[in-house]
């Protein structure tokens, strides 16, 4: 089977790990610190929060933003359901607007008609690692007074303007799940370059704890909880960030080989890059008709692949819910969850191995 994706878990990732246990300083720790540093200097913003998950991240960045009962927050229905479910535990209310098809991105317009005297936030999903249309969103969110929280789950490394994702929103939030090519198992981090947000979060993730030259006089300045990353998650990560350019740089050649060989072809859509970005490439989805079933006969053939992500307004948990606003039909959003393919990528993915997942995709179009 040619899977979906394969960690980059080395020698080196294996002996940074060993060596943390070695140390039996297992929690969060200078590892943890480390890794931190190498995310704030790889993206170039002024703070790098780890954390447990891309979603603690984003509760994080909700709660720092006093965002709570009363206030509405805008997100994407294309997206993966930790996007909205943060705003409902914040006691917020979710409304959820439709995508452009053709990034898989919030539709920007429906965005800034979905707007009301109660909304406080957006959070906008760069999702598979597209990055957003920035400029357009700051326009947005400075006509109506908004604060931007960006889900870039999928999106460290990818870029705008020559600038890394991470810079453009208020606060924005990596996922460092296994799914994402930088990865400590279960991990999140948060990049801002708002002093103020960073140290309200630092301290909620470590219990409330303030900042103290005494340790032994520490201040627990307000509620918080233990959003933390060990050292021996962030061993892993900090070992990978160390080779991100050479994952990336790998990411985007082996997606360039899948357009090239799928071009042409009219029953394959590859969504578009926004314009001026650099897609982190995440995944590489396309879009193809009898989705379902081509997954189920790839499979068989032995190529893992997968749905994009899910529609919003589909799921139970988001029906008939009192903090829940869905705003108009979804034509687009429910056209990309029925119909979006995402095929294996990952580093070791050899030439051998695109053209045979390609061909077998493109035959199985033809007897479809």
């Amino acid at each position: 089977m040619i899977p979906l994706i394969k960690p980059y878990i080395t020698q080196e990732v294996k002996d940074k790990v060993c060596a943390v246990l070695d140390s039996g300083y297992l929690t969060e720790g200078p590892v943890t610190q480390e890794f931190e540093q190498c995310v704030r200097d790889y993206i170039g913003c002024k703070h790098a929060i780890a954390v447990t998950s891309c979603t603690t991240g984003l509760e994080l960045a909700l709660r720092a933003l006093g965002v709570g009962p009363g206030d509405e927050i805008i997100v994407p229905d294309y997206t993966y359901p930790a996007t909205a479910d943060v705003v409902s535990i914040v006691g917020a209310t979710v409304v959820i607007v439709d995508i452009i098809r053709d990034t898989m991105l919030i539709d920007y317009a429906a965005l800034e008609k979905a707007v009301t005297p109660r909304t406080k936030a957006i959070i906008p999903v760069s999702l598979f690692g597209n990055p957003l249309d920035y400029d357009r969103l700051k326009k947005i969110a400075a006509q109506h007074n908004l604060k931007i929280i960006e889900d870039a789950a999928c999106a460290l490394g990818a870029s705008y303007q020559g600038a890394k994702v991470g810079n453009f929103a208020d606060i924005t939030v990596f996922s460092l799940h296994p799914r994402k090519f930088i990865t400590t198992g279960e991990g999140g981090i948060i990049a801002t370059n708002d002093s103020a947000l960073a140290e309200w979060m630092g301290s909620y993730k470590h219990f409330g704890m303030g900042i103290a030259p005494d340790r032994l006089a520490t201040q627990f300045e307000r509620i918080g909880t233990n959003y933390k990353l060990s050292n021996v998650l962030a061993a892993i990560g900090f070992v990978q960030m160390r080779h991100i350019n050479k994952l990336l740089n790998q990411r985007i050649k082996l997606s360039g080989a899948y357009c090239e060989l799928l071009m042409g072809n009219a029953e394959i859509i590859i969504p578009q890059t926004t314009h001026n970005g650099i897609h982190s490439r995440q995944s590489f989805c396309v879009y193809v008709k009898d989705r379902d079933l081509i997954i189920k006969k790839m499979r068989e053939a032995g190529v893992e692949t997968q749905i994009g992500t899910y529609c919003l307004h589909k799921q139970k948990a988001f029906l008939r819910n009192d903090r829940c606003r869905i705003v108009g039909e979804m034509p687009e959003s429910k056209y990309a969850f029925e119909n979006c393919l995402t095929l294996p990528l990952f580093d070791e993915l050899t030439e051998e191995n695109q053209k045979y997942i390609t061909a077998n995709l493109l035959n199985q179009l033809k007897s479809n």
